[in-house]
Formats: C-alpha cells, structure tokens, sequence
C-alpha cells in the first residue's frame, strides 16, 4: 500500500477519481472552502463549473516535511527573480501582468519568472476569492479576482529574499 498523499490545509483529495502524484491535476473550489483535487480527465469536471475551476501543480499543494537549503535556491535566481520577490514582499498579492508593467519588464519574462517562483516554492497561487487590492495604494478596496492569476510572497520566498538582502 502506497503512501497517503499529504496536502495542504484547504486542499483534499476527490474521492471520485482518486488522483495520484503522476496524475495532471485541477482544483475545484467547493462551497465548502476547500480544493478538491481531481484528475484532469475527471467525468465529474465536466459537470463542473467553470469559474470554480483552478488549474493546480502538485509541488505547489504538497506537505513538505523536507528541509530547503535555502543558499541551493538562491543559486537558481537571478535579478529578475529577486526584483519580483521584492515587488510581492513589498506590495502583497499581485498578478504577472501588473508586476511586468511595475518593474518595466516584458510580459512573457514575469510569466516565466512566476512560473519558475512557484516552481520553487518561493511564490504561491492565491485562490480565487476576495483578496485586499493593492495594498499600500488603494485603501480598503477589495476585489474578488477572477481573471489573473495573482501571487503570493511564501515564508521560503520572505527567507531567501531576506538572505539576499
């Protein structure tokens, strides 16, 4: 018998197709307040709605019960990285297209570096729900987004970026 796979809180596993960690991934946001992972060729998804929908990676929803060599990570970034790290520590949740147009920097570029952010734990998604626009510019004003993707500073993202520092 395999390991239980071990998720993060807010995340559980669907019982209809029982994913595995080789399995492509969707989320669906539940009126519970919960993602439940599904198998991307999931029947049930098609009966889904659409904007409860969350594209997912596994890296991202897994419990990591290893220790991250944080000078192993700072080895992977460049500037461009490190500027990014910079604007979400500073600003909060924001989404690639902002980012690229705060920092002057190509679309595609911030895309790639947010992708690579998550990829390394650095940044994580932030689920589709009401969250606090630009903090720091516009007070209390909330937005509930749906058509970005935006971004948060993780805790490994707030230590690497402060040992860069």
């Amino acid at each position: 018998m395999s390991e239980p796979i071990k998720l993060k809180e807010d995340y559980t596993i669907a019982k209809c197709c029982n994913p595995n960690l080789d399995d492509p991934i969707v989320g669906y946001y539940s009126y519970t307040n919960i993602l439940k992972v599904h198998r991307k060729s999931c029947d049930n998804l098609n009966k889904a709605e659409a904007d409860r929908l969350v594209q997912l990676v596994w890296g991202e929803i897994l419990v990591d019960d290893e220790t991250i060599d944080i000078s192993e990570v700072s080895a992977k970034l460049d500037d461009i990285d490190y500027a990014i790290l910079s604007h979400h520590d500073r600003y909060g949740v924001d989404y690639s297209h902002k980012v690229a147009r705060m920092l002057g920097r190509e679309k595609q570029i911030v895309f790639d570096h947010h992708h690579k952010l998550r990829l390394l734990m650095l940044l994580e998604r932030v689920e589709p729900r009401m969250i606090r626009y630009r903090k720091g510019i516009v007070d209390n004003k909330w937005i509930k987004h749906r058509n970005h993707t935006y971004y948060n500073l993780t805790d490994l993202g707030r230590e690497c970026l402060k040992n860069h520092m």
